[in-house]
Formats: C-alpha cells, structure tokens, sequence
C-alpha cells in the first residue's frame, strides 16, 4: 500500500492544467494538439454519452515514463482462476498494480517461485473513479485518435458505474460504452466512412477473445479432470501449441493481419488467459444489451439494473458464452 501511495502522490505532484500547458509557448505543437483533443473528447462524453463531469482529464501529467503502472496477474498452475487482492475503493481485482516497473518484477518472481502462473503488463493510464483527479498521462499521447478518446470514455464510464469485486462486469461494460462513443465521435465529425474500420478492429479484438476463451474452458475442463499433475503438465503445454496453431488459422481468415502475433510470441500460461477474460468475458452480452436498450441512455439504465443483482445472477445474465451472442 506505500507504493501506491507513493505512486500516486506522484502522479498529482507532476500534474497540471490542461488549459495551463495548451497555453504555454513551450509547449510541443503535437502535444497542445492532443491536450485540446482530450478536452473535446471530454466534453463530448459529458455531453452525448452520459458521462460525469467530475475532476478527471482537466490535468496533464508527464510521468516521464513508458507507463504509468505495472499490473501482476496470477493463477495457481492447474487453475483458471486469478489470485484477487483486495482494495478499500476498488474492491478485489483480479491484478495488483505497482508504480514502479522492478517492484511488480520481484512481486512476479515471487509468486512464480510459490508456483504460481504469472504475467506482468505496462498500462498506459487508470482509474481512480472520481476519488481523485485523473490526469491525462504522456503515455497517451502516441496512440491513434480512436484508442485516444476512447480510453478517455472507457475511464469516465467506470466513474459512472462500477462494483467492487467484479472487474469482468465493470471492464465489459466501459468497454461498450467506448465503443459505442467512438462510433458517435466519428459519425458527429463527418467521419462516418472511419466507423467500418473501426468495427473491423472490435470484429478481430472478439474473435481473438473468443479463441482465448475456448482454450480457457478447455483448461478449465481438464483441470478438474483428477488427472495425476504430470499428465495435467503436459496436456496444459499441448493447450497451449494448439492455441497457437489456431490463432495461425485465424490470421489466414483475416488476410494475414497480424496485430496479435506479439502477444503470441511468448510463452503462454494460465495468467495470460485470465488477464484477457478479466477484459472480455461479458463484452458480447452487454452489446446485446446495448442493441436492444437502442440508446446510451437506456443502456446506462439496463447496467444499473444488472449492478443491483447479486454478482452470480448478473454473471448468468450477460457473461456467459451463449450461442448467437452477438460481437461488436
């Protein structure tokens, strides 16, 4: 907990207005081009996608870094299931963040010498949900303008709605909400011709979450299997080459496209599976929903209703893989 305070105590002593550094003559052109992005982008979701107008990107932060924090994901080596920490705002999460890159390292290394199965990765920015003022961080400023301010809706979503202890919901959720604010960003702009593109992008995203969950289960199924642990040893591995025999036939049927081949090209485990299921578990559910809600509005209401159920009846609701639940 001291690093994360430490951490974040950081992040605020480094962040300042918006409006001070667009105004500032030192500042870099394409840095003043985005500030005045996220500042549209903001007030656009205040405006057209319901979000809060609370404290979060009116400030800019340069961390000087690649990343903001580094999140460590863990399961136990014949388990699909993540380790959960647990957190006074946030609640149990399914990763532990650290605000420094060697302290998530040896907390990695640890947990992979109590046999653990491990993953440790970069994220660009967090949520604080409205507890604190969430810079914009330099660590966006790179990416393409879809992943830009969409980033900007899916972190004012979580401040808008969010229950501890079910990051599968919270995360599908603002996911939709992103979505569905890029495409209305694009159509408000006169770039409707972009949209195609951008669907194609969420169309490969699902199907690599689909592939993923397929293994998921199949290792879930053979890890209750009672198999004596060296049997379960090697099928695992198989699970794995076979994954990535089939992630190459799903990069034929998209023409070649290779936009995952990084992830591929390491030695997978349980944790890797798990960090993808934390993001997409309940994704093809809640965009039923959003269709048949038919408005952001409605859609914020619907959420609302499933956040009042018990975790269980929210998960049977939206969060299972059903035949002819639909992709974004």
């Amino acid at each position: 907990m001291l690093q994360a305070a430490s951490g974040q105590a950081q992040v605020l002593a480094r962040s300042e207005p918006i409006e001070q550094v667009i105004a500032d003559a030192d500042t870099p052109a394409a840095t003043r081009e985005r500030l005045e992005l996220a500042r549209d982008a903001r007030e656009f979701a205040i405006r057209e996608l319901g979000l809060p107008d609370g404290r979060s990107y009116q400030t800019y932060a340069d961390l000087g870094r690649r990343y903001v924090v580094w999140n460590v994901v863990a399961t136990r080596p014949f388990s699909v299931q993540t380790v959960r920490w647990c957190y006074p705002v946030a609640g149990c999460v399914a990763y532990r963040g650290y605000f420094d890159e060697d302290s998530a390292r040896a907390a990695a290394a640890r947990l992979r010498r109590s046999g653990h199965d491990v993953t440790v990765g970069g994220v660009a920015t967090y949520s604080t949900l409205g507890h604190l003022p969430d810079p914009l961080f330099n660590t966006m400023l790179g990416w393409r303008e879809t992943r830009f301010v969409g980033t900007i809706f899916h972190e004012l979503a979580h401040e808008r709605l969010y229950l501890p202890g079910d990051s599968e919901f919270n995360e599908a959720y603002a996911s939709v909400v992103e979505a569905a604010g890029v495409r209305l960003w694009l159509a408000e702009r006169g770039r409707g011709h972009e949209v195609a593109a951008y669907d194609l992008a969420l169309e490969r995203e699902a199907e690599f979450a689909v592939l993923l969950r397929s293994t998921r289960k199949e290792l879930a199924r053979l890890y209750r299997s009672g198999r004596p642990r060296a049997e379960l040893d090697v099928e695992k591995q198989r699970a794995f080459g076979v994954l990535k025999f089939r992630y190459e036939g799903l990069r034929q049927v998209w023409g070649g496209y290779g936009g995952y081949d990084a992830w591929f090209a390491r030695t997978l485990n349980n944790a890797h599976l798990a960090s993808v299921a934390t993001y997409h578990d309940c994704v093809p559910g809640l965009f039923g929903e959003l269709e048949a809600a038919g408005s952001l509005e409605a859609f914020h209401a619907r959420a609302e209703e499933l956040a009042r159920l018990p975790r269980d009846e929210r998960h049977a609701a939206v969060c299972r893989l059903r035949s002819g639940a639909r992709s974004p």
